[in-house]
């Protein structure tokens, strides 16, 4: 992918419609249990507008460790933490913030409590939805939670932009539900075969970014380098969006 794009500059998408760019970071930061040096050093280097984060702080002092985060990526809080369960969404002061929400889902017993973040962001008169969940590794929760995700998504005003740790393929059925009139980035880029996990054996495309069909995809990467197999054991995903004006 190319450079960052400066931040007041608008586009001119493929097919000759103009609309407001955005870069967009999805990552599964592992709990901040790596090296956190080269974590932030792979989020700053790719200059996102948006990062959507996957296992976030979400016990004690989540506030203090989302803000800390935050501040070692160069962006600011928009939503998450404890109340999304792990899932944050972090921005640069290009974006405004105008409200936020989150999805809680129904408890198993014996397993992780996970959720989802929402948040309905602005760039000029541009307005866009972002989203970020956490699924189950258990296959008989995936399904009922990738719904519930989707009810949100399907009622949000603006456009969507998804990022999510689905914890499967894109052939599974929580893929397939978050995917369904969504531009699937990875598949609709030539990058179905871009694994995102794990970086010590790459074999699975179980992280995903979904866009409105709206949003023209104008860039897509998993960023496989030096810092990022030291940064978490996933891959980031990196696209370049063009939101409609």
């Amino acid at each position: 992918m190319g450079a960052a794009v400066p931040a007041d500059e608008n586009a001119v998408g493929a097919a000759g419609g103009r609309g407001v760019r955005l870069r967009v970071l999805s990552y599964n930061v592992h709990g901040q249990r790596d090296d956190l040096d080269a974590l932030a050093a792979a989020v700053r280097g790719a200059a996102p507008d948006v990062v959507i984060v996957q296992e976030g702080p979400r016990r004690f002092r989540w506030r203090h460790k989302c803000a800390a985060l935050a501040d070692r990526f160069g962006l600011v809080v928009a939503a998450g933490g404890l109340p999304a369960l792990g899932n944050l969404l972090l921005t640069s002061l290009r974006i405004r913030v105008h409200h936020t929400w989150y999805r809680q889902y129904p408890l198993t017993p014996g397993r992780h409590l996970r959720g989802a973040v929402f948040a309905d962001c602005a760039i000029g008169a541009t307005r866009f939805t972002v989203a970020g969940s956490h699924f189950s590794t258990d296959p008989t929760e995936r399904p009922g939670q990738a719904m519930l995700f989707k009810e949100e998504l399907v009622a949000a005003r603006h456009p969507v932009v998804v990022g999510a740790d689905l914890n499967e393929n894109s052939g599974g059925a929580a893929w397939r539900t978050v995917a369904d009139g969504l531009t699937d980035a990875g598949l609709a880029a030539g990058g179905a075969d871009r694994f995102t996990f794990s970086c010590a054996q790459p074999r699975d495309r179980i992280d995903g970014l979904f866009v409105d069909p709206r949003i023209e995809l104008l860039g897509y990467d998993v960023l496989d380098t030096v810092q990022t197999r030291r940064a978490s054991d996933h891959f980031p995903i990196l696209a370049d969006l063009l939101l409609p004006a």
